[in-house]
């Protein structure tokens, strides 16, 4: 057992991750190393890092992983492995890599509490559910077993939290943290905090989150505020050229495949959730980094498992790792070119064995509009949070009529539909997605079929009851 006493307490300057990667690099224990460093902890990464872990080894430094992404065939050589994944030891397998980090946490906490070495109040580890809250819902983990008591006590304390920055970011953005939900994390917290290892660095994030000071708290939040808005930026024309080049194509291939070296490898991964939405296929993008290397993401449709794709054709990569859903891969030169065929010869050759599940839109229930009652949000509310493995409820609004069909936002990019019944008035929204995209364009004084989702917002101080649009039929 690793002595508190061993725990080093360095500050070393995160490099930013264009330039350095994302895992346990190897290149990086050296500086450890002369810093003094005896311990290195990996959080959400490591499980396939052999030659880092080797790296600190030969050095004197004990390594413990903290990861939750897929192990291969092997461990890496340190000194612990914490991942749910690697046996059947652990009950629950669906634990993102924060809290993996979380619960070691907890038991260094324990054993400390003990043994004497710690005299932190038990119990106090609660007040950090707040991040672990956030991790588990921005990670999208399922939301079933442990993961859904981490995200909703998570969201408790989140709602009482007196982290200045959080509290100042969701003023900026114009949410309510008193009636924080499952989707502020998801449109607002998360991507403001990953903005600032996609455009910045790490740091930017983490200092946002841990001062106490409202002044130092306020300048974290608004360059965060201002990186999210460059990443934004970037990531739209990255998107607009990608699909450019896709609809130029004659035919679109089952595994979407491209890249461009002047893309961020830290941003290719929105893009491809955008590409995997629209076209509903599974898309692998890459770019350059910093040190020349092509790195890319990829992410699935709903029913392609990335992951299985990627291990049946392993000598197409010089490295990969992640979940079904999504994951990061890096290549050489010489395989670039031929990643498009050798990924689709994969798809093919698969089969169903390819496959997670289909993505086929459930409708749980028919409803009026009259039907959307105090009654029926508190019952909504009860199975909340929602996210991966607890979708929220679809429902199905069978000939209604709009009486106005308007779109709104700075770029007018978003739909906004108005009706009128019994009870009152009645609005659904659609975001980044306009009316004319829709199959069916939807016409003031014209009968339509709603598919959606039906949830309260806090936008700016102002409680109201909408419908998010899924489709319109």
């Amino acid at each position: 057992m690793i002595s508190l006493r061993q725990f080093s307490t360095l500050t070393l300057k995160t490099i930013f991750r264009h330039h350095e990667g994302y895992g346990f690099n190897a290149a990086a224990v050296p500086q450890f190393h002369e810093r003094g460093a005896t311990l290195i902890i990996t959080v959400d990464c490591g499980i396939v890092d052999h030659e880092a872990a080797l790296a600190a080894k030969a050095l004197g430094i004990d390594v413990i992983i903290t990861d939750h992404h897929e192990p291969s065939e092997t461990l890496p050589d340190a000194f612990a492995v914490v991942n749910p994944k690697r046996d059947d030891a652990y009950p629950f397998k669906g634990i993102c890599g924060a809290g993996v980090a979380y619960k070691l946490a907890c038991a260094v906490l324990i054993r400390g509490r003990e043994q004497g070495t710690i005299t932190l109040k038990e119990g106090m580890e609660k007040w950090w559910l707040d991040m672990v809250g956030i991790a588990t819902i921005a990670d999208m983990v399922p939301l079933q077993d442990e993961n859904r008591a981490l995200a909703r006590y998570g969201l408790s304390v989140l709602r009482k939290s007196r982290r200045p920055g959080l509290q100042q970011l969701l003023r900026k953005a114009g949410g309510s943290q008193q009636h924080l939900t499952e989707d502020d994390i998801g449109f607002t917290i998360a991507p403001r905090i990953n903005a600032a290892s996609r455009m910045d660095t790490p740091e930017d994030a983490f200092h946002m989150l841990r001062t106490k000071d409202e002044g130092e708290a306020g300048a974290r939040v608004l360059h965060l505020e201002k990186l999210n808005l460059e990443r934004k930026g970037v990531v739209a024309s990255m998107t607009k050229e990608a699909k450019k080049r896709l609809h130029a194509q004659d035919e679109i291939p089952a595994v979407i495949v491209m890249g461009n070296p002047e893309w961020r490898p830290s941003l290719v991964g929105l893009v491809a959730n955008a590409l995997t939405e629209e076209f509903k296929r599974p898309a692998f993008l890459w770019g350059r980094d910093g040190k020349d290397v092509i790195k890319g993401s990829c992410r699935s449709e709903g029913v392609t498992s990335t992951l299985k794709l990627m291990e049946a054709v392993p000598e197409a990569f010089l490295g990969f790792g992640g979940h079904h859903a999504s994951g990061g891969f890096s290549v050489a030169d010489d395989k670039i070119h031929t990643l498009v065929e050798t990924l689709n010869n994969a798809f093919v050759e698969l089969g169903n064995e390819r496959m997670a599940e289909g993505d086929s839109v459930h409708v749980d229930a028919d409803l009026l509009l009259s039907d959307i009652t105090y009654d029926l949000m508190r019952t909504l509310a009860s199975l909340a949070p929602y996210g991966q493995g607890n979708p929220k409820p679809v429902f199905r609004f069978k000939d209604i009529v709009p009486v106005r069909v308007d779109i709104f936002g700075k770029a007018k990019d978003h739909t906004k539909l108005r009706f009128e019944h019994e009870r009152g008035t009645q609005e659904a929204i659609a975001f980044f997605k306009t009316p004319d995209q829709f199959d069916v364009v939807p016409e003031a004084g014209k009968p339509l079929t709603l598919i959606a989702h039906v949830e309260e917002s806090f936008f700016m101080g102002r409680k109201e009851t909408r419908l998010r649009i899924i489709d319109i039929l």
